[in-house]
This record gives C-alpha cells, structure tokens and sequence, in this order.
C-alpha cells in the first residue's frame, strides 16, 4: 500500500511499512524511512509506484488551468476531492487527485488553503487585484530582463540613467532598477559602480568621488538657500579705529581672509604685536536663518581643485580682511619686550582697522628664508616687520617645545596640488611647502598664542567656550577647558578662523559678548553646545577624509600624466609607506618587516586604480638612502592626528596640521 501525504509543508509518497494506531512507517521515494500520522495522508493508493505518481501528477497539474478550476469550485469550504470529482468524474484516478491538490495548493491567488486538503475559492475583488498585481510583476520582470540585456549589450536604459547617483547611493533592493543593475553587473563580473563606469552612466572616478560625498553631505546642494539675508551695512563708527599698519599673509587661492597682523614699536623698548580676527559674529546671532546653515556645514570644505565655503560670499565679502577696507575686527594686542621677546601683557579689544596689502606667500616664499632675515637682506614689502615677528615666532615656539618636551617636527614638507583647469581634466602639478618655513612659522605661532590667550581668557571670565586639548596623545574637543600636550599650551580654543569653521564663529560669538559686558549666548550647561562639539568632530572629519580621497586620487593621476613605472617611497611602519613626493600612503604587501623607520625603497607602479584609490605595487630594491623627517613622523601625528590643512587652507595653527 501507498500514501500520498504532507511533511514539512511538501506533498510526497512513500510505501507503508507498516501501521501503528493513527500513524505509519513509510519508505518514501528516497529510501529514507519515516514516521507519518494518519492526519497528514491525503489518500493511500496501490498504483502506480510512488515515483511514477509524484511525477505524473506534477505533470497533470501544471495542464490544469487554475482559472478553470476557480469557476468550477463551489461557494463555501471544499476538499481537493470535489474538484477532483467535479472534473475528472466521480473515480479520479490516485494521479488525477494529486494533479488536481498540488494545483489548489500552488495557486494560491486562486485558492486559500483552510486545512488539509480543504480550500475556499477566492473573492472575485480580491482575486481581481491579485491578477493585476501578478500581471504587474510580470510585465516588471519582463523589464528588467530587457534593461539586463540592454546593459549586456554595452547600452545604459534610459530609466537608470535618470538618477544613477541616486542608484548606486541609496537604493531600492527592491526595485527592479537595482534589480536589473545587480543582475548586468554580476553578468559582467564588476560592481554595480564600475558597471556604470563602463556604460558611462558616472562620467569618471573624479564624477564619482566628487558627486558622492556633495550628494551624501549637502543634499540640498553646494548653493545657499535664495532667501538668506544678506548682512547688514555695519555702523563702524562706533568701533575705534586702531592705528596699526595692518597685513594678512595667505595664499593666493585664499578668499575668506580671517586674520590680519600688525607691528608696533615704541620708544621704551617694548613692541606691540596685533592679532587682527575678522568678526561675522557681529552680524550672525545665535540661531538666525544664516547661523543654522552655517551650522549645518560647520566648516569651508577643502579638496585640491575644490572648495565649498562655510558662509555665503556676500557675508565673507563684508567680513573678510580685504585690503583697502575698513573693516570690524576682534584684535589680540601683544605687548613684547624688544630685547628678550618675552611677552608682558595681552589685551583684547573690538575695534576697526584697515588692512593695507593682503600678502600672498606664494608669490614671495622663496624671498623669505632663515638666512635673508638673519643677515637682514630680506628685501620685500614688510620686511622688517616680517624679520621681527619671526623672531618673535621663534620664540614661542622654543616656549612650547620646552613644555612638549621635545622639538617640533620642522624638516618634513607637506606636498600638495595645484591644478590647471577644471575637474577630472585638470593638469597636475606637485608643490611642496617645508615645515616650519619663515612665514608659515611666524602665521602659525601668532595664531596658536591667540587660540591660547583667548582660551583662557574664556575660562578666566566663566564664559564658556569649545576647547581643543590633547592629553595621552589623543586630540578632543569639549567644552572643559584643558591642556593641549602636543601644542605645548595650557589651554587652546580655535577662535581665529570665524569665517571658515563653526567653532571659531561660536567662540568668538563668547568672546564678543563678554567684552561688551552682556551675558554669553551659551551657558556652561547648555546641551546646544555639546550637540556642536559632536557635530563639528563628525563633520570635519568627514570633510578631512573627503580632502584625503581626493588627494589620493590627484596623486594616482599624476602618476599616470607622468607616465611613471617606478617610485620612491619611505617606510612609515611594517609594510605601511608614504609615496616620496606625494601626499599619498599605502600599505605594499610583502614589504619585509624588519625595515627601519624612514628607510627609502623603489616600487615598481604596476597599475592605479581610480575607483578604490589604490596603486598597485611591488618592492623592487631597498635604497640606502632614509628620510629622516619619517623617523620622528609617528609621534608627531600621534601627537596632532586629524588637522588636515590643505594647501588652499592658511595654515592657521601648522603645528597641529598634519
């Protein structure tokens, strides 16, 4: 005897081995024996084999037509046995039953299942929908394999060129656009994203990287919202006017120029340095219209060939330190003795100045060395104010490195680009700017004694303020004051960069206000200000990593512009590498591990890849040469690990730009 029974949700037959009360022992058509209770057997038959009636019936059922049958089943509950009467005649055959359940049972539109071997025909409506629905999948499934084949063939559909960034970014798993995208790239046997690459979809790596983090990080758009109110006409006749023959040093790509200096000496023996700070927190009050986008950016974004700034260009136009124009400013003045360049006294004051030249470096670095300010042969604009503050500078950086404990990293070069053209089509060229170099000492120190004094100033009034402090080698930001180990400081809070990072804009908002006597926007315990320090940290590392890829990628292609096949690199750490004369590390695997610190080795290029940002390389020989700038390179990131300036980016506080 056969039985024709459900286990574990399948239909199957099997021999009865034997039987025991309400169940049996039967061999199904695998061999293997199992125990079945009578409530899971639908009928027992004693031909054909088990074998020849599962795959007769699997036959006979895929004939039936399930609409037929739908018309044909009565109102109400029924069993797979009525319809097996209903259409066969009153004896179906052990085939013909199975035939007609395993159709009930996989039509489900059709037929819902209300126990064993019983079903209910579905509502007409109900049914209606459900053939629409089906039809619909269908005519979908249909799509998508013409869009594979489409993409098979080298063409991309036009729905999947609609929005392919959206497609790659943010997709609908369950869409047939994705779909169909998934399906053509696993034909072709490369992500989705250099599929589309290939079908031309993303116009280039550049596109791709670009586009991604713009899309990812301002959603909206790099443009300003149209209804931003432009500043207000400023009455500067309040503000004293200062006396001081005032210049900013920057690059000449700069155009949010925040700080300005000034040399004043008396007739006592005593000089007076100024640190001038452009001060957008006159005109942008906590919580107005531009404080949230600004806010909302927390920082300029910087890549080669690229920046998107923090504030719109009619509010960095009324605040910037541009030369020629009176414009309000947050002034740190230094009192310094002339023959120790010890310092006496600060004071800070909310004045107006007029910047008289706004100095580009790059035009003049190489002018200003060591030895043409030591020998007094320096022979540019401000010549002897430059001199003096760079001995000035020197100063108090011998003051910190007493308090670090050891000197400040100053023989390294930071390479950077600079770009001919627009984006991915651009011509490369690598520049390279050494640490420590007279101007960026002198910006650098005056600025870092400003992010100083004004931090303990802030905590001295009990004014609260964002600080920046480093204790075990690691940098945070927080709103306790604390000292900052790498620097050499005591105390250190950005307040010198208002017009390109938020958290300057917020310290100086503080600053401002206790000056004028008022009660600081934010109190100690106000959970707004802890909301920023998170925000600021995550953003701006989002950005540094951002300005990272994108000078990996700046590096790879003059790699290839310069048809370059070797290498030099220096070892950083085990296989870890920084490419000589590029902004650019990686690890080369194989690389022995026993090689020391800063030894060179030459790489053979074997391919760069634009998409993952990677080079791919192999050791060729260890050169005899070291680079002894590596050897003392880990502990100075260790000790300032996320202040990527870029080159278009004032080195405001160098030391700590990694």
């Amino acid at each position: 005897m056969y039985l024709y029974f459900e286990e574990d949700g399948a239909f199957k037959a099997g021999t009865v081995v034997s039987e025991t009360g309400n169940a049996y022992q039967v061999t199904v058509t695998t061999g293997r024996r199992t125990k079945i209770k009578a409530a899971k057997v639908f009928f027992t038959f004693e031909s054909p084999a088990p074998a020849e009636l599962l795959e007769a019936a699997e036959a006979t059922s895929a004939e039936l037509d399930p609409g037929f049958l739908w018309e044909v089943a009565p109102e109400g509950d029924f069993s797979f046995e009525d319809i097996a009467k209903e259409y066969w005649g009153a004896t179906p055959t052990p085939v013909e039953r199975a035939a007609v359940l395993l159709a009930l049972h996989s039509n489900p539109v059709y037929f819902h299942r209300k126990g064993r071997g019983m079903y209910r025909r579905a509502p007409e409506e109900i049914l209606k929908q459900a053939l629409e629905a089906l039809e619909r999948k269908k005519r979908r499934e249909e799509q998508r394999r013409a869009w594979v084949a489409e993409m098979d063939e080298g063409h991309l559909p036009e729905a999947l060129a609609r929005d392919v960034m959206g497609l790659l970014m943010s997709p609908d798993k369950n869409g047939i656009e994705w779909k169909a995208l998934s399906d053509a790239a696993a034909n072709a046997r490369m992500s989705p994203l250099r599929l589309m690459l290939k079908l031309g979809g993303v116009k280039s790596p550049w596109t791709w990287h670009v586009e991604s983090f713009y899309r990812e990080n301002f959603p909206r758009g790099r443009g300003f919202p149209a209804d931003l109110p432009l500043p207000a006409p400023l009455n500067l006749e309040d503000l004293p006017k200062a006396k001081v023959r005032a210049f900013s040093i920057d690059d000449s790509s700069t155009t949010e120029i925040d700080d300005a200096l000034s040399v004043t000496h008396g007739e006592n023996g005593k000089t007076v340095v100024g640190v001038h700070i452009a001060v957008p927190a006159l005109g942008i009050v906590r919580d107005d219209a531009l404080d949230k986008v600004a806010r909302a950016r927390m920082s300029t974004v910087y890549a080669p060939g690229l920046k998107t700034t923090m504030l719109p260009e009619p509010w960095i136009e009324g605040y910037s330190l541009d030369e020629g124009r009176s414009v309000p400013c947050l002034s740190l003045y230094i009192t310094v003795h002339d023959d120790t360049f010890g310092v006496e006294k600060t004071e800070t004051r909310l004045e107006r100045i007029t910047v008289e030249r706004n100095v580009r470096h790059d035009r003049i670095d190489e002018l200003v060395t060591e030895e043409a300010i030591e020998n007094h042969t320096l022979d540019i604009e401000y010549a002897e104010e430059i001199s003096w503050l760079w001995h000035f500078a020197r100063r108090l950086l011998r003051e910190r490195e007493e308090v670090r404990g050891r000197p400040e990293l100053t023989n390294r070069v930071d390479w950077f680009f600079v770009l001919e053209g627009e984006g991915e089509d651009a011509s490369i060229h690598v520049r390279g700017r050494r640490r420590g170099a007279p101007l960026d000492l002198l910006v650098a120190e005056l600025m870092i004694y400003a992010n100083q004094t004004w931090g303990l100033w802030l905590e001295e009034h009990a004014a609260a303020g964002i600080y920046r402090s480093q204790r075990m080698g690691r940098v945070r930001m927080s709103t306790t004051p604390g000292p900052h180990d790498g620097l050499g400081v005591v105390r250190y809070a950005w307040c010198t960069s208002p017009l390109r990072r938020y958290v300057d804009l917020v310290n100086q908002r503080q600053i401002l206000q206790v000056l004028r006597g008022e009660s600081p926007a934010y109190a100690s315990n106000d959970a707004d200000l802890f909301t920023i320090v998170s925000q600021f940290e995550t953003i701006y590392g989002t950005y540094a990593d951002f300005q990272t890829k994108m000078e990996r990628y700046w590096s790879l292609r003059w790699i290839l512009q310069e048809g370059l096949r070797e290498i030099e690199a220096i070892v950083v750490k085990g296989d870890l590498v920084r490419i000589d004369r590029l902004p650019f590390m990686q690890r080369v695997p194989g690389l022995p591990e026993d090689l020391p610190k800063g030894r060179k080795v030459l790489l053979q290029i074997l391919g760069c890849d634009l998409v993952d940002l990677v080079m791919d390389s192999k050791l060729l020989r260890i050169l005899d040469e070291e680079d002894e700038s590596a050897v003392e390179e880990d502990e100075e990131e260790d000790a300032m690990p996320d202040e990527n300036a870029p080159a278009e980016e004032k080195a405001s506080d160098a030391p700590e730009n990694a």
